[in-house]
């Protein structure tokens, strides 16, 4: 455990900088299994570590899930682990950790595994959703969320690990939706003011995406000019488990943003 996260701690500290890696939404630790061994042939030796969110796989639930609180979570996580400027790496809901937590704490840089940073359309989708995420509804509700990963779309292997790992349930949901619930507003202003930051500073970014539209690449392009999009087509929203070799390699690559490290003041 680190700092209440459950969590594995790989590798050898040296001059590349760590690697953090932050599942999805109803997933755990688990979901990196496949590109860990891929990076061990192709990046061997980097330190990783790899956690459970609150309330996911082996960490303990909470009474909140709100994001400010577990971006802070997390932090606490990486300094008890001995990590520092590590490159923060979030698939679907951790890539907004993620990138909160590079507005926030040093870091060398974020890799964000298909999630949209586009605040407004999400937040009034779930709202919309709200009222039915009790019970049945929710089973019906989540059916659509499951629908939309594409998970028919990975091997066999990659199908497995995403199966195996999910276990989603309603009082977790309405937890990490409740700020889009909430205080949508607020939240919008503050991912504004975040992605401002990360632009002034040009931290490195890089989207790794399975599915991008022509408007989702315009907003990102828009809102940080300086980051790198990577298609991965084809993988649905699980590049990492569709071509484990193919993602390793492009974790492996942020050891090349060393010396990009932004600390606070």
């Amino acid at each position: 455990m680190f700092a209440g996260l459950a969590g594995d701690l790989e590798g050898q500290d040296d001059e590349r900088p760590p690697l953090v890696l932050v599942h999805g939404l109803t997933f755990d630790r688990t979901t990196w299994r496949p590109a860990l061994a891929a990076l061990e042939q192709v990046d061997a030796g980097r330190r990783v570590l790899s956690l459970d969110l609150p309330g996911h796989g082996d960490s303990p639930a909470r009474d909140s899930y709100r994001m400010d609180e577990t971006v802070e979570r997390v932090h606490a996580a990486v300094e008890e682990a001995g990590l520092v400027a590590p490159v923060l790496v979030g698939h679907s809901i951790g890539g907004v950790v993620a990138t909160v937590y590079a507005a926030e704490h040093p870091v060398t840089g974020v890799v964000n595994v298909d999630q949209s940073l586009e605040v407004e359309p999400f937040a009034a989708q779930v709202q919309a959703l709200a009222p039915l995420l009790e019970g049945s509804a929710f089973e019906r509700v989540w059916e659509r969320f499951w629908a939309s990963m594409e998970v028919d779309l990975l091997p066999a292997e990659g199908q497995g690990v995403a199966r195996a790992a999910s276990q989603p349930r309603a009082e977790l949901v309405r937890g990490y939706w409740a700020d889009l619930v909430d205080r949508a507003a607020e939240v919008t202003a503050q991912a504004r003011e975040g992605l401002a930051r990360l632009r002034a500073r040009r931290t490195p970014y890089e989207l790794v995406v399975g599915r991008p539209t022509g408007r989702e690449r315009a907003w990102f392009t828009r809102e940080l000019p300086h980051a790198t999009v990577t298609e991965m087509p084809g993988s649905g929203h699980f590049p990492q488990l569709a071509d484990p070799y193919a993602f390793a390699r492009r974790l492996a690559a942020t050891a090349d943003w060393r010396g990009a490290v932004w600390t606070a003041a």
